[in-house]
């Protein structure tokens, strides 16, 4: 077999992405270090890899490079968390009896699938989340983002390394108009269902000299089981954070707090292989910010104000790389250096089958000190 190969992507017309790459040639069924060795170099480079022709992968062969990345990792990254009901999260995922670490994800109905017999599933809309929703008869051509995330639990759990989507079936054919709906006049052109992503190093990267100095010496207090805490609220229109509106469940109302569970995370986390630094926040999940002077910023309609300004500029449309899928794809994004949303709205009979894996990470982020991890 020939030697695996990267190639970074082509950035589209009017497009400055500047991460994201192909590999090509490889065997994830019978993985080498060599192999594998490629890939992790590939991944914490570009952030984004795309592995076509995966149609054949099985779960096993799926949690089994996951977790690769991250030989401690064992469960899935939201733990058990799924499964409290008032959970945002909780429609959106069915596991896969004989790998649980494992999740189906998609749209439409699906007759059998690994162990799985008819399954409804259900692809996250914007009028579920967003506080102003595109009219219904607008809902087939137009779209939003839906919730600009890192994959993790923020309590209890660290957020995982890396996580692996597998598309099993695709809709074919139509394209959507993403819209801003921010006043920014800011639209794109997005395959249906695409799954959009913008780098945490160019995140920072776009920050003035000031605001750098203000991410580097700060940390982020995430709310306790923030998808059920976040539950009532309502999102911007461009998926960035949510609007303050006191709906947020009180702590009386969520599950057994331990605060030793509660997380306070660097802003700027550091890729563990080029070292570089990513701004890195889960904007809806917010709660505190910790100064370096050792204050904290706890009136929450102003938390949220400062993280929207530092990551807006990063979300404009020529930074956005918006995954076209075809079928077999794999693609694997580095959690801890990439944002991402799901898009699209769809139509009836229009079915997507989609499996992701992420492994709650043995260790927290590594911060960005200015010259060196810590």
């Amino acid at each position: 077999m020939a030697l695996p190969t990267v190639e970074p992507l082509t950035p589209p017309t009017g497009s400055s992405i500047d991460f994201g790459a192909t590999i090509n040639n490889v065997d994830l069924e019978n993985l080498t270090d060599d192999t594998f060795s490629t890939i992790s170099n590939a991944l914490h480079t570009y952030l984004v890899v795309i592995i076509k022709n995966q149609n054949s992968l099985t779960p096993k062969a799926q949690y089994e490079l996951t977790r690769r990345f991250d030989p401690s990792a064992t469960q899935y990254g939201h733990g058990k968390t799924v499964d409290a009901k008032r959970s945002i999260l909780h429609p959106d995922l069915k596991t896969i009896p004989h790998q649980p670490q494992v999740q189906v994800i998609g749209h439409g109905f699906v007759k059998e699938y690994e162990g799985l017999k008819d399954i409804h599933l259900k692809h996250p809309h914007h009028r579920t989340f967003h506080r102003d929703a595109i009219p219904d008869e607008d809902d087939y051509d137009f779209t939003r983002f839906y919730r600009w995330h890192i994959d993790a639990a923020l309590y209890d759990f660290y957020p995982p390394r890396v996580t692996t989507l597998l598309a099993v079936r695709v809709p074919n054919g139509r394209r959507q108009t993403l819209r801003y709906d921010d006043g920014s006049g800011e639209t794109m052109d997005v395959p249906l269902g695409t799954t959009a992503f913008v780098s945490g190093e160019r995140m920072f990267e776009l920050l003035s000299e000031e605001d750098k100095e203000f991410v580097l010496g700060s940390r982020i207090e995430y709310a306790p089981h923030p998808y059920i805490w976040m539950s009532p609220a309502h999102s911007r229109p461009t998926g960035l954070g949510l609007y303050s509106e006191n709906l947020e469940l009180p702590d009386s109302e969520l599950p057994p707090i331990d605060p030793a569970k509660i997380q306070v995370l660097p802003m700027v986390w550091a890729n563990p292989v080029t070292g570089k630094p990513a701004l890195q926040i889960h904007p809806s999940a917010v709660r505190k910010i910790h100064l370096k002077d050792g204050s904290v910023i706890d009136d929450l309609a102003r938390v949220r104000e400062i993280v929207y300004n530092l990551q807006r500029p990063a979300i404009s449309p020529q930074y956005v790389y918006a995954h076209d899928w075809e079928e077999g794809d794999l693609v694997l994004f580095h959690n801890r250096g990439v944002l991402h949303s799901v898009v699209g709205a769809f139509g009836e009979g229009e079915v997507r089958l989609f499996r992701q894996c992420n492994l709650a990470a043995g260790e927290g982020p590594l911060g960005y000190t200015g010259t060196s991890a810590a």
